[in-house]
């Protein structure tokens, strides 16, 4: 039997059922990822397996690389552009067998299986045959970049787009359409980060895409309401934030005024100052959704470009990213507090990076929950060092000992890859693991088995297409 078969990861009688009667066949909405909307739309042909997995101009597989860096290979073969495709994918089979435990290996020979068909196990003996099997592959129509996304019976893709962003490659998508819609999702991280030595040189981009100046920071709310509604012009209905916490200081509008002016005219900003301005942004951020009746996602707890050598030579979103230690529960049920208060809250999907924090963010979200809509305050799926079997199955226990895993909205891939979409068929057969053990050993009742897998079907696809509404 090969590694990868019908009933991988289901360890029931009624988790095989679960999976094959109700998951399998549902479509996927991938509501946040990463995917470069020009490859989209230029129908990427990929050169061989190593572009494609491993090293894409700046970008690649971070994974991939922090566990190539822990096994000894050398930052050449990664980021340094001194090999061949071949000496670096060899790199990476090296690597493989190691991975064992990691969910890497189980990522791995998933994607061999589903994309190439190939259930070979990678390892240095089977590299070269592998290598050449898959990069006369790609060389086929079959496998570029947009047959890629139709394979896993993709409904849906949600790029994240910085609200500068002409979206010109969302146009041509939508002017040459492939059978899967491609939404745009914005992402704000850049205008609100007035320590950043670029910040300055950010804002012009902004103006130039705004089509006004921004001397003050009502000029930036305007712009940036702008370009929001450029955004769902363009069928945009999401938004999504990548923090460390959540802001919630106290401010006068004046002081942000201030603060912004300071930065303006190159001076650096106090942490206090700049705590005080993340917190008006966010805010203000939000009033904005909530009108334009868009979700909202908070990716919150990552410490980022710890490696001040490797940060210099490589650059940010690397490998060199790990998880935060912060209290999370003060700023964050301070800030959707102020929200409620005002009738301003939105959709929102909220996501922690340390484990510890499960529980604290799984009620903070259901704190807010105020009845208008099934799963309004989500707790979102597993994200990026815990979106793996033992991440998921403890945001899946959260999310069931303190709300209702039943108007969960599911799996997203978060990923830069046009071949992570078994990682939603890994989810998929973890989650029906989950109940079918439960339904096995009494904790749920045989009797409402047809009730069980409506369920299994909503949390993967029919909650996110009702929730977002794309």
């Amino acid at each position: 039997m090969s590694f990868i078969h019908p009933d991988f990861m289901l360890q029931t009688e009624t988790a095989k059922k679960l999976y094959h009667e109700h998951a399998e066949k549902m479509p996927i909405i991938d509501y946040h990822c990463h995917l470069v909307p020009q490859q989209i739309a230029e129908n990427i042909q990929f050169r061989d397996i190593t572009q494609l997995w491993l090293v894409d101009g700046h970008y690649g597989d971070h994974y991939k690389w922090r566990a190539m860096r822990a096994n000894g290979v050398s930052e050449d073969y990664l980021t340094g552009g001194k090999y061949t495709a071949w000496e670096t994918f060899q790199r990476w089979a090296e690597t493989v067998p190691y991975t064992m435990r990691n969910p890497l290996y189980h990522w791995t020979h998933l994607e061999l299986s589903r994309v190439f068909g190939i259930d070979k196990l990678l390892c240095p003996a089977t590299a070269r045959e592998i290598f050449d099997e898959c990069n006369a592959k790609l060389a086929t129509p079959e496998f570029r970049g947009q047959e890629l996304i139709k394979k896993f019976n993709v409904e849906v893709v949600c790029t994240t787009d910085d609200p500068a962003d002409d979206l010109r490659w969302h146009k041509m998508i939508k002017e040459h359409p492939f059978g899967v819609k491609v939404i745009p999702a914005w992402r704000p991280d850049r205008a609100m980060a007035i320590e950043s030595p670029t910040y300055r040189d950010y804002l012009h981009q902004l103006e130039d895409a705004a089509g006004m100046s921004i001397d003050s920071y009502a000029d930036l709310c305007e712009a940036l309401q702008k370009r929001h509604d450029f955004f769902a012009a363009n069928g945009c209905k999401l938004s999504d934030h990548g923090l460390e916490n959540f802001y919630s200081a106290k401010y006068k509008d004046i002081e942000i005024e201030l603060i912004f002016k300071k930065v303006l005219i190159g001076f650096a900003p106090t942490p206090e100052e700049v705590d005080k301005f993340r917190s008006a942004f966010l805010h203000d951020q939000a009033v904005m959704d909530a009108e334009a009746g868009w979700a909202q996602q908070y990716h919150i707890g990552a410490i980022r470009n710890n490696n001040t050598k490797m940060f210099a030579e490589v650059g940010a979103d690397t490998g060199f990213d790990a998880i935060h230690d912060l209290d999370i529960a003060t700023a964050g049920h301070r800030f959707f507090d102020r929200l409620t208060q005002e009738g301003k809250l939105a959709k929102t999907i909220l996501y922690c990076l340390n484990p510890k924090d499960n529980p604290v963010m799984m009620t903070m979200a259901y704190t807010f929950n105020d009845g208008t809509y099934p799963g309004k305050m989500q707790f979102g799926s597993g994200w990026w060092f815990l979106d793996q079997e033992v991440g998921m199955r403890r945001q899946m226990d959260s999310l069931s000992n303190l709300g209702l895993i039943s108007r969960f909205v599911g799996m997203l891939t978060d990923s830069r890859s046009f071949v992570s979409y078994p990682r939603h068929e890994y989810f998929r057969r973890i989650l029906c693991d989950v109940f079918g053990k439960d339904v096995e050993r009494g904790k749920l009742p045989v009797s409402e088995m047809d009730f069980i897998g409506q369920m299994i079907e909503d949390i993967c696809y029919n909650n996110a297409k009702n929730y977002f509404q794309f």
